[in-house]
């Protein structure tokens, strides 16, 4: 079976604005391999499998190809790593000097990825990688040598199975020709200045709400979530994160925000407005959701489903958290909340 060879490109944009230039660099990688895709605003990855047989070269003879191509036709420099899947090569690139290339073979994952820091693992953010070293996990290798059941343990099942799986190098995620993935976003604007903490909070569930819908209305997943906020003196304070499972669900995506607003620790701040966006977008095929044993997962996933189907035939906000419900600031003090329609006939099981 031929061996899957992924080309991480990174490109050194004078401006990460750029578009119409980034789209002819996305055009010069096509030119290479039709399959391509876009990782805004600077990257892409592409999947040379079968275009190292059609242009008779090896991989890093491909990769320069690229580089010389890119830097003739618009004088931008590449940063390229080629590896068996889109985790390795990504994290290949950070490593690699610019305008170089690194290539790793199969046979050579685990000796070029056991050694490296935690924090340079696809996924783990500064938070994850400072409760790994709390652990005495230092490196990728202490990670993969670790059971997966004490991961699912410290981490959650999702987060604990994907590092074990990113620990050994494994990612089943394919290129995906499409489209350059846009972001997606909502906000909600207060009617006057919200010191309220909780207030905040609610606003946050709603955005949650919203956007989780939108995602899967659209067969789209995030890969992660920047929260903005404005204030009575215009300023913005903005926190960003990278999940370490793309997903679509309300539940994954309200614990994110609520973790990203709890970083600004506000004190008596007067807030404006809020806006969650979800960047990275992907297609829901690459959303796997992890089994789980525990029950307020799944009547969490129930409960979405449930409201997907309601919002469908009744149209947004058939069906509402109760913490959203039982505030006039949900329907009446937060600009754009929804209307709350009547409430769907009891069931047998829920009557009082």
């Amino acid at each position: 079976m031929t061996e899957r060879r992924i080309l991480h490109a990174h490109w050194h944009l004078p401006h990460n604005d750029d578009a119409d230039l980034y789209a002819q660099l996305l055009a010069v990688a096509e030119g290479i391999t039709p399959r391509v895709q876009a990782i805004p605003p600077d990257a892409a990855h592409l999947d040379i499998t079968g275009a190292l047989r059609y242009w008779q070269r090896g991989p890093e003879g491909l990769a320069a190809l690229l580089r010389l191509r890119t830097l003739a036709l618009h004088g931008v420099q590449t940063t390229c790593a080629i590896a068996p899947n889109r985790m390795l090569a990504t994290m290949a690139a950070a490593a690699t000097a610019p305008g170089m290339t690194t290539v790793i073979d199969a046979g050579d994952v685990e000796r070029w990825l056991r050694p490296r820091p935690v924090a340079a693992l696809y996924g783990v953010g500064p938070a994850t990688a400072g409760k790994l070293r709390i652990y005495g996990l230092h490196t990728i290798g202490d990670i993969a040598e670790t059971p997966m059941s004490t991961l699912v343990r410290l981490f959650g099942a999702a987060a604990g199975r994907a590092l074990h799986a990113h620990a050994h190098g494994q990612d089943p995620r394919t290129v995906q020709t499409q489209p350059i993935a846009k972001s997606l976003a909502a906000d909600r604007a207060f009617e006057h200045d919200v010191l309220d903490p909780a207030e905040h909070r609610r606003a946050l569930l709603d955005l949650a709400e919203e956007v989780a819908a939108r995602l899967r209305d659209g067969q789209q997943a995030t890969g992660g979530l920047a929260l903005s906020v404005r204030y009575a003196d215009r300023s913005v304070s903005t926190r960003s994160r990278t999940l370490i499972e793309a997903t679509a669900h309300t539940r994954p995506i309200a614990t994110t925000a609520y973790e990203l607003y709890d970083l600004l620790a506000l004190q008596r701040a007067r807030v404006r407005a809020i806006s969650l966006r979800a960047h990275d977008l992907r297609p829901a095929s690459e959303a796997t959701q992890q089994l789980t044993l525990e029950p307020d997962d799944d009547r969490a996933l129930a409960i979405e489903a449930v409201t997907d189907r309601a919002r469908a035939r009744y149209g947004p906000g058939a069906i509402r958290p109760a913490t959203l419900a039982s505030t006039k600031q949900a329907s009446k003090g937060i600009q754009g909340a929804k209307t709350f329609l009547p409430a769907l006939p009891p069931s047998e099981g829920n009557r009082p």
